[in-house]
């Protein structure tokens, strides 16, 4: 018997600490973000072509039934099954051939056959479709040795949709599954939510452009084309990238003018304390309402949701490693919300430990991770970071997602059941 530990609670577990009252937990700063954002209203109709990821903003009916006729699934002979009421073998004369997108006006006569081909219609009078590997053929006959089931491979119409059945429901962000029952319940074009529009601001002196010369104190700018990167989606338009201006008057003039653009206007680095820090005062210059500063999280404890003159705002940490996670976790929550999405499969799925995890209890981790197959019950196995390290981002491109764990974990063993976020 196989004894798969119970995981207790769905939770981070990080709002069960008490040493730290200033920060939120995961799950609280979700929900804070689902309850302060509106979803866009606007929405256009375009063709189910061009259709792919974005999020549809009127249920999607069936226009008729689907199949609109009764048809063969086999390539075969139509018969009826009351001509094979005797003994057998079966002697049909074949008195016609209907091949798809053709049909026969006539009543099939007594102990006669057609020849049908798959997606054709049934001719009046046929009950049952006898494969043509089941018969001998010689000249206009067939034999039969076996007796059909009656109703033997007739697609019957409508046995897949009937006319007015939602097909698709609102907010659902469309696969090529949708697509396709879509197209099958007859339309061409949708009617879906506008693109929600992003801005990226980075702020750092430091940073160089990847490519340049860094200098003796510079870096090269990860955040710019890794967050670039992870907002390109069909719902979505990356309506402007910038480096945060130095000075906080500049910020002020900056910040104002990119939420007159965008929807979410999302930031890296600016939000801890220090004195170089000038995004969160700069917002409270412009009257910005912050729902939460700071999330009981490794790493990214400092990242920070609000809003300032109609736009969102999302302060993501400068580590980008942190600005990695951070975004997974939290932006596209945010995006989720704000396009209109209501319809989305669970991100997080269990799977099972390669070996013991340690873990300082504090704050609810998620750590680098990657699936490694699965174990003798069917179980996924995934493999994991000895530690998570804000600013390295070297270990990405081998990782599958991310490995969470609670709060108040201090060791869990090998084999254990614990949550994983694909990305």
């Amino acid at each position: 018997m196989t004894i798969i530990q119970r995981i207790e609670s769905q939770t981070c577990g990080c709002d069960r600490l008490t040493d730290k009252i200033d920060l939120i937990s995961v799950d609280d700063a979700i929900l804070r973000i689902a309850r302060a954002t509106q979803a866009v209203v606007e929405t256009e109709e375009i063709d189910l072509m061009q259709a792919a990821g974005r999020v549809l903003a009127r249920s999607v009916r069936s226009l008729g039934m689907v199949p609109p006729f009764d048809n063969s699934a086999m390539d075969g002979y139509a018969i009826k099954s009351a001509d094979l009421n005797a003994d057998g073998p079966w002697d049909l004369r074949v008195a016609d051939r209907v091949a798809a997108g053709q049909s026969r006006a006539e009543e099939i006569p007594a102990n006669t056959a057609v020849q049908i081909f798959t997606g054709a219609p049934i001719p009046r009078g046929a009950d049952t479709v006898v494969m043509q590997e089941d018969v001998e053929r010689s000249a206009d006959r067939i034999v039969l040795k076996n007796k059909a089931k009656t109703g033997a491979h007739i697609r019957k119409a409508g046995e897949d949709m009937i006319a007015g059945k939602i097909i698709v429901p609102t907010g659902r962000r469309l696969t090529a599954r949708d697509i396709a029952a879509c197209a099958a319940a007859g339309h061409g074009t949708v009617s879906v939510y506008r693109r929600i529009r992003i801005a990226l601001l980075v702020t750092g002196d430091e940073v160089r452009q990847p490519g340049q010369v860094r200098g003796s104190a510079g870096i090269w700018d990860v955040n710019t084309p890794m967050l670039s990167a992870v907002m390109i989606a069909p719902h979505v338009e990356l309506c402007g990238v910038h480096h945060a201006a130095d000075t906080r008057s500049a910020l002020r003039a900056q910040l104002s003018a990119l939420a007159e653009q965008a929807d979410i206007v999302v930031t890296t680095g600016g939000i801890s304390v220090g004195e170089e820090d000038h995004v969160k005062p700069v917002l409270a210059d412009l009257g910005a309402t912050i729902d939460f500063s700071g999330v009981a999280l490794k790493p990214g404890k400092p990242v920070s949701f609000g809003k300032y003159n109609g736009t969102y705002w999302l302060g993501l940490p400068g580590n980008p490693l942190s600005a990695f996670v951070t975004w997974q976790v939290f932006g596209i929550a945010l995006c989720n919300a704000l396009s209109g999405m209501t319809y989305r499969s669970a991100q997080r799925r269990h799977v099972v430990l390669s070996r013991t995890v340690n873990h300082k209890p504090g704050r609810c981790e998620f750590r680098l991770a990657r699936l490694a197959g699965f174990d003798g019950t069917g179980r996924e196995i995934v493999e994991f970071e000895d530690a998570t390290h804000s600013g390295r981002v070297a270990q990405l491109p081998d990782m599958d997602g991310l490995l969470f764990i609670p709060a108040d974990a201090e060791a869990l063993p090998a084999g254990a059941l614990v949550e994983f976020q694909p990305f």
